[in-house]
């Protein structure tokens, strides 16, 4: 029985950085955010509905979709993002889905599905246990402004823009503090995933 675990976190929580370390432990990670940028290529059942949606306008030269163009008709109206997302989420969905029962099927004791809005988008249902890497709100404010060089008040509306940390820490079946260095991060997930039966 392959034991499926979500893993979620907040923007510049140190996420993606947990995420790698699955690897180590041979446990294969499904992705939604690269999952997302898949189902838009040309070819893809999402990218012809984008298209019919939104216009050739949002096309490059080289007919794939200008990520850049597209944000910024989303962001400016809720309603154009919603219909967005009801294109380009059941998709990712699917995608997922069908990788997380291959990797069943295939036998793996273990499988990660790395969702940033596992919460919010009420998708806990698709996993058997739910991971959280968290920092606290101080660390997350200094790392965004370093990482992507927004201004703190930048950094502020991405922070307050998703559900608060504290929050999906609340709702996890367990926690990684990320406040300290990797190797504490490391740890806590070995031990986190003996003690969960996986390794």
């Amino acid at each position: 029985m392959t034991r499926v675990l979500g893993l979620t976190g907040s923007i510049a929580s140190g996420k993606s950085t947990v995420s790698l370390m699955f690897d180590d432990f041979n446990i294969p990670v499904i992705d939604a955010d690269k999952i997302s940028r898949e189902v838009v290529i040309p070819g893809e059942k999402a990218y012809g509905q984008i298209i019919d949606t939104f216009g050739e306008t949002i096309l490059r030269e080289d007919k794939t979709i200008d990520r850049k163009k597209l944000g910024a008709i989303v962001f400016e109206d809720g309603d154009k993002r919603k219909t967005l997302n009801g294109i380009v989420h059941p998709a990712v969905r699917e995608k997922m889905l069908e990788r997380r029962d291959a990797y069943a099927a295939s036998g793996e004791k273990c499988v990660v599905l790395d969702i940033p809005l596992l919460f919010e988008s009420k998708l806990t249902h698709f996993v058997d246990k739910t991971i959280v890497v968290y920092v606290d709100e101080h660390v997350q404010l200094e790392r965004l402004m370093d990482r992507d060089g927004y201004s703190e008040k930048e950094a502020y509306q991405r922070i307050n823009a998703q559900m608060p940390m504290k929050e999906k820490a609340e709702l996890a079946d367990a926690v990684i503090d990320n406040n300290g260095s990797k190797h504490d991060s490391y740890q806590q997930l070995e031990s986190l995933l003996r003690e969960w039966d996986v390794l």
